[in-house]
């Protein structure tokens, strides 16, 4: 059984539960560690505020410079984080794309915004190729990872899921297609998913990612 396949195997029970709960009772937090939320009447367009926004476990990871990054990057500023690969064909450079594009009117709401790309492909995503690929849409975007035993629970943590399908080293990566947002206190305060629309498909538009945003800045 090649790699790829026995990470699959380790990971399948817990993405099964992971995408149970996030589905089942989106807005959930059973943490002991919570605190009512300050948005309780703030309807989203485009995803949903956690009823208690809860501080995100203690993690490191890479950015694509090679450096640390901790809960301490996540200090005083909002951080939407998108998880992929560099070698996804299709959904994760259309999201970079439509992020680039969205960033400057996000920047106007507030200007302590990061957004970071997490790659869920470490024997791939080398430090090079992370900075070559962000730095197509925006060298202000952070790309981070990690092994997968740091990745996983990280990614988990943030309701994230991701699985590597195939065998060899041409194996593709299911993943997740939300945005998640941590706010400046370091808790995980929102996620933002894909919405139909007649005629298109489901994508999450940038005009309302932007009015669901100032939303929620406007009432930290």
């Amino acid at each position: 059984m090649g790699k790829p396949s026995i990470i699959v195997a380790l990971m399948a029970v817990a993405i099964g539960g992971i995408f149970a709960y996030q589905w089942l009772t989106p807005s959930a937090n059973t943490s002991t560690q919570t605190h009512q939320s300050q948005y309780q009447n703030v309807q989203l367009d485009t995803g949903f505020i956690y009823d208690n926004p809860r501080k995100l476990a203690t993690f490191s990871l890479s950015d694509q410079y090679g450096n640390p990054f901790t809960n301490k990057d996540l200090e005083g500023k909002w951080s939407l984080f998108f998880i992929g690969f560099t070698s996804c064909p299709d959904v994760c450079p259309t999201t970079l794309n439509k992020l680039a594009a969205a960033y400057p009117a996000l920047q106007q709401i507030s200007a302590d915004i990061q957004v970071v790309f997490v790659s869920a492909d470490p024997q791939r995503d080398t430090q090079v190729k992370r900075l070559d690929y962000i730095n197509f849409f925006n060298p202000e975007f952070k790309a981070i990872t990690a092994e997968h035993s740091q990745l996983f629970p990280f990614s988990r943590d943030l309701g994230f899921v991701y699985a590597m399908v195939g065998e060899g080293d041409n194996y593709q990566i299911d993943h997740s297609a939300s945005y998640v947002l941590v706010s400046p206190q370091g808790e995980k305060t929102a996620v933002f998913k894909a919405k139909p629309k007649p005629g298109l498909p489901p994508q999450i538009f940038n005009e309302e990612l932007i009015a669901d945003f100032k939303k929620i800045v406007n009432n930290a």
